[in-house]
């Protein structure tokens, strides 16, 4: 191997190692902010949850592709389709994205307006869900950090639970010091093992870690 090649490696995990050490330590953080956000509420007897687990909006999109949208689609929609097809560069999932992704202007104003007409319509799938038009911005704020959170937690569990698949006893190692934030010496003692072999074994854990994180 290459000296080189292996000693910048070294060096960009070990840059890497706080970083995987602040993910883990925050990892109840994110749990506890996930159940506080998925039980709150954004009017009409819904949670910010059940809004996330009711939105079918991605999955209806694949049945309408396969149909000629002349069939479900009026003509003033057509024009609402046409104009997206040509202002919108993507197509993003989420509904603070989708109306992040739509321009406010355009220089020709029958374009202006049919921009205009495209953000009303996703922000009535708000207003339709939630029953209160008014906040819908901060309803669409704890939507996202809500789906941003599950993002980060399942990512953290996907990689401890790879670790454990070859590694048990450094995943065992990484939750119990980080995630549950025992000391070292309750840490050695659950494991059944040496300072010495804790202190050998943590960096390369970490370094497993980020190598599964990457």
């Amino acid at each position: 191997m290459n000296p080189q090649y292996s000693a910048d490696h070294s060096s960009y995990y070990k840059m890497h190692e706080s970083e995987a050490i602040e993910r883990l330590g925050g990892y109840k953080r994110i749990v506890a902010r996930i159940k506080v956000l998925e039980n709150y509420s954004v009017g009409a007897g819904i949670t910010v949850s059940r809004m996330n687990q009711d939105d079918h909006l991605m999955e209806l999109h694949r049945r309408l592709r396969t149909m000629p949208t002349y069939m479900y689609l009026t003509k003033r929609e057509q024009v609402l389709e046409r104009t997206a097809h040509a202002y919108l560069a993507g197509y993003p999932a989420g509904t603070k994205a989708q109306l992040a992704a739509v321009p406010r202007t355009a220089d020709d104003p029958e374009d202006a307006q049919a921009l205009r007409e495209i953000r009303q319509k996703i922000e009535k799938v708000i207003e339709a869900r939630t029953g209160n038009r008014e906040g819908y911005e901060g309803v669409l704020d704890r939507l996202s950090e809500f789906q941003d959170l599950q993002n980060e937690r399942d990512q953290i569990d996907a990689a401890l639970t790879a670790l454990e698949s070859y590694k048990p006893d450094y995943a065992l190692l990484l939750r119990l010091r980080y995630v549950e934030g025992l000391e070292i010496v309750e840490v050695v003692e659950r494991m059944q093992t040496s300072r010495r072999t804790f202190e050998r074994s943590r960096p390369k854990a970490l370094h497993e870690f980020c190598r599964l994180s990457m």
